[in-house]
C-alpha cells in the first residue's frame, strides 16, 4: 500500500517503489470559490428548468402556477431539480476526473489519497456526505471545521471517500520558442528534466517497451499534471520491476528515469541495422 505523508501545503504520496509524488494542497479560499461558482451554476440551472416550465404552461405567476400545476409536472419538476442538486458534483468529478467547472476555473482537482483519479463510487460518497458539510446551510461551517481540523484539509466529504483536493501547479511543457529552436526534431527525446544517473543493462529491454515509454514521452504534455504523473508512474513501474536499478531516490522522478532510460536505449541502438 502506498504510505500517505502529510506537509503543511504540500501532500507527499510514497508509491511501492518508495518514489514521493508531490501535490500541492488546494487551499481553502480557492475551495470555497470554486464550490460558489459551482452552486451559482446550480441555481442557474433550476432557475432555467422553472422559466421553461412555466414558459411551457404558459403561466407568469410562480404561486399559482405551483398550486395549479399538475401533480405529474410538479413531481418532473421535483426529480429534475434534486437530480441536478445532487448528481452535478458527483458526475462532473466522475466525467472530468475529479473536476468540476468551478474546480477547472481554478485548477483544483479531486484525486484519492493514493493518488489515483476518483471512480464514480469516491465522487458518489464524498457529495453524498455534502449535505452535512454545508451546515448550517449554505455555509459550510461543518465543512470547514473538518478541514482546519484534519491534516491532509479533508472535510467530512472526503474523509469518508478517502480523498483529497489538490491543486494544479502550471503546465511544464517548453514553450512554443524552446520547441522549435530545440536541435532534436524527435519530441519524445527532448529532455525536460536533468539527466537521471542510474545503473541498469538496458539489454533486457524488448522493443515494445521502448516504444512505449517513446509514445508517452511524445504525447505527454497533451495530458494535465496529475494524469500526467500517474501515466509515467503506469508506464515505469514494470521497468523498475524488471530492470532493478541502482539510483539515487533523492533524485528519481517518474519522467526523468524515463527520458534517461530512452536516450541511452536509441544511442545504443542507434547504428543496429
Amino acid at each position: 500500500m502506498s504510505a500517505v505523508i502529510p506537509t503543511d501545503e504540500t501532500l507527499v504520496i510514497e508509491t511501492p517503489e518508495r518514489v514521493p509524488l508531490h501535490f500541492a494542497l488546494a487551499s481553502t479560499g480557492n475551495r470555497f470559490l470554486a464550490c460558489a461558482f459551482d452552486h451559482f451554476l446550480q441555481v442557474l440551472g433550476i432557475g432555467l428548468i422553472l422559466l421553461l416550465a412555466g414558459w411551457w404552461l404558459g403561466v407568469s405567476d410562480v404561486g399559482s402556477w405551483a398550486r395549479n400545476a399538475p401533480k405529474w409536472v410538479l413531481a418532473l419538476l421535483l426529480v429534475a431539480v434534486f437530480a441536478l442538486w445532487s448528481g452535478y458534483f458527483v458526475l462532473f468529478e466522475w466525467w472530468w476526473s475529479g473536476q468540476t467547472p468551478g474546480k477547472r476555473w481554478l485548477r483544483l482537482r479531486v484525486i484519492r489519497e493514493d493518488g489515483r483519479p476518483v471512480t464514480f463510487w469516491e465522487a458518489a460518497a464524498r457529495n453524498l456526505v455534502r449535505i452535512l458539510d454545508m451546515e448550517p446551510a449554505p455555509f459550510y461551517s461543518v465543512g470547514l471545521v473538518s478541514v482546519f481540523v484534519s491534516t491532509r484539509d479533508q472535510r467530512l466529504g472526503d474523509l469518508v471517500a478517502g480523498t483529497v483536493v489538490v491543486r494544479e501547479r502550471e503546465a511544464q511543457a517548453p514553450t512554443f520558442e524552446q520547441v522549435f529552436s530545440a536541435p532534436t526534431a524527435d519530441t519524445a527525446l527532448r529532455r525536460s528534466f536533468k539527466p537521471f544517473p542510474f545503473r541498469a543493462e538496458l539489454s533486457q529491454l524488448a522493443e515494445p517497451e521502448v516504444e512505449v515509454v517513446e509514445a508517452f514521452l511524445r504525447r505527454r504534455w497533451e495530458m494535465e499534471e496529475m494524469p500526467r504523473q500517474w501515466m509515467a508512474w503506469r508506464v515505469a513501474t514494470p521497468l523498475l520491476h524488471k530492470l532493478r536499478p541502482d539510483y539515487d531516490p533523492a533524485e528519481f522522478t517518474y519522467e526523468g528515469f524515463l527520458e534517461e532510460l530512452l536516450h541511452r536505449y536509441r544511442a545504443a541502438h542507434r547504428f543496429e541495422p
